[in-house]
């Protein structure tokens, strides 16, 4: 009787029974799958975008897309780690492979650093098994292990970056927010999916001709835009995997060079902020380096196009000494190069900006260094139109700098040849420095140039006294006028 009353009487649902039920329902009624992205490159959920669990087979990991939240903590499945490659026989190993990658896909949120610690550590335990595995993998990858680990390496790495909450400061070139570059929280996972993936590339055992059918054009537009991280370590791994991607596959090549390409565009028409141009530019100086001779056309317009072009930014400072290696290896490779090269420096040479133009100016060294006497000929004028005015700058670095010019032998050889046409276009600069520049270093250095002018032919050297006196006078007689 006792019995009856009480079933008739309702029950109250705790709390906790709410929840799970609350939690299931939200869970099964999810559309995101494992590892699945946005087409937008989001991850599907903004803290984890899909959760392996025990099934009730231990050895299986299952996934299932979460996307709940209880009470601001997040409400998954148990999430543990699969038996280790040592503790299965071999022909259950390949198996394992693709289990253990499945239960990577699995993103967590870093920006709280206090979840799902557990969790966070079996992944990156798994992950770092994962290298092992790879790195010791003897036998030709399946096509099936290529997949899951083009899908694993989708999953985690590529997301759309949030711009920073501070301003990019740039002045005279130099950015001042470079020594405080941006680090990925997520980092700890990251890195180990770039060194799986690195090893993947690089592995005798990933046949390139079945691996192109994953690593294809738009996964390498994908991957390309991740040079534009923060995180400078990113940009690292990225540099390696990309020249190791150009190596390996050779039908990408081409497309390749044109995504970088367009990068530069961007950077320089468009942007100009782009984290990993010094990056990008790294691989180009290897690239140009393996280039056959004669150079294509197709080279050339991009060396004009391109890289010439990005001596235009503000922020050169951030991959000058990149560039500059590259400018110098098309010079070398084709000596014809220079003129054009030198032609476009003058083009985006600076007008108020000192470090910049010290910077040009040490590129300009090396570029000569490499210039024949046949090209040095064909941009002699504008070439030391520009010198005086350096020779003549108020700020004592570029005027320094200029002058150095004279220590380096191949140049002074070359300036020497050609002295009848330099020596009257830099004559009045070494004047007035010898005469009136502020610095003593710089006067001092001006006067070694003008002795060795003098001594080179002294006739000629007297002529442009004579004249620069004589233009001297006229000046103040039309000051008196005035």
């Amino acid at each position: 009787m006792l019995k009856q009353i009480l079933s008739k009487l309702p029950r109250k649902s705790s709390k906790s029974t709410a929840n799970r039920d609350h939690s299931g329902n939200h869970a099964a009624n999810s559309n995101v799958s494992s590892g699945s992205r946005s087409s937008d490159g989001k991850s599907a959920n903004s803290s984890i975008s899909s959760i392996a669990v025990n099934s009730s087979v231990p050895d299986v990991a299952v996934h299932h897309g979460v996307n709940s939240k209880l009470n601001g903590t997040l409400g998954f499945s148990q999430y543990e780690g699969l038996p280790g490659f040592k503790d299965v026989p071999n022909s259950e190993k390949q198996n394992l492979f693709i289990k253990k990658l499945n239960m990577c896909c699995v993103i967590f949120d870093f920006t709280d650093p206090t979840k799902n610690l557990k969790e966070k550590e079996t992944k990156r335990q798994t992950l770092l098994e994962l290298v092992d595995y790879v790195t010791s993998m003897s036998g030709k990858f399946s096509e099936i292990a290529m997949q899951e680990v083009m899908k694993l390496v989708s999953a985690n790495l590529f997301r759309t970056f949030t711009p920073q909450p501070r301003e990019n400061k740039v002045i005279d070139g130099v950015d001042l927010e470079e020594d405080e570059p941006s680090m990925d929280s997520a980092w700890p996972h990251l890195q180990i999916v770039y060194e799986l993936f690195l090893r993947f590339v690089s592995s005798t055992e990933t046949d390139a001709k079945l691996a192109k059918r994953y690593i294809d054009q738009p996964f390498i537009l994908k991957l390309m835009d991740l040079f534009d991280s923060e995180d400078p370590r990113e940009r690292e791994y990225l540099k390696t995997i990309l020249h190791r991607i150009y190596g390996k596959f050779m039908v990408h090549r081409p497309f390749i060079r044109k995504a970088i390409n367009n990068i530069f565009y961007q950077f320089i028409f468009e942007t100009e902020k782009y984290n990993g141009i010094a990056e990008l530019l790294e691989i180009l100086g290897s690239i140009i380096n393996g280039f056959a001779l004669p150079l294509k056309e197709e080279h050339k317009m991009f060396l004009v196009r391109a890289m010439i072009p990005l001596h235009k930014p503000r922020c050169l400072a951030m991959y000058h000494q990149q560039l500059s290696y590259c400018i110098t290896q098309f010079v070398e490779k084709d000596c014809k190069l220079a003129d054009t090269v030198i032609q476009g420096m003058l083009k985006y040479w600076p007008v108020t900006n000192s470090s910049k133009e010290v910077m040009f100016l040490n590129e300009l060294e090396e570029v000569l260094e490499a210039t024949q006497p046949s090209e040095f000929q064909r941009c002699i004028v504008p070439l030391f139109q520009q010198l005086a005015r350096c020779l003549n700058s108020s700020h004592f670095q570029v005027a320094e700098r200029a002058l150095f010019l004279w220590n380096n032998d191949p140049i002074e050889n070359l300036i020497i040849q050609n002295c009848k046409v330099i020596l009257p276009i830099i004559f009045p600069a070494l004047e007035k420095n010898a005469r009136n520049h502020w610095n003593q270093a710089v006067r001092s250095l001006t006067l070694n140039v003008r002795k060795i002018f003098e001594d080179l032919d002294h006739e000629l050297f007297n002529e442009c006294l004579l004249k620069f006196e004589e233009d001297e006078k006229k000046e103040v007689e039309i000051k008196g006028k005035k």
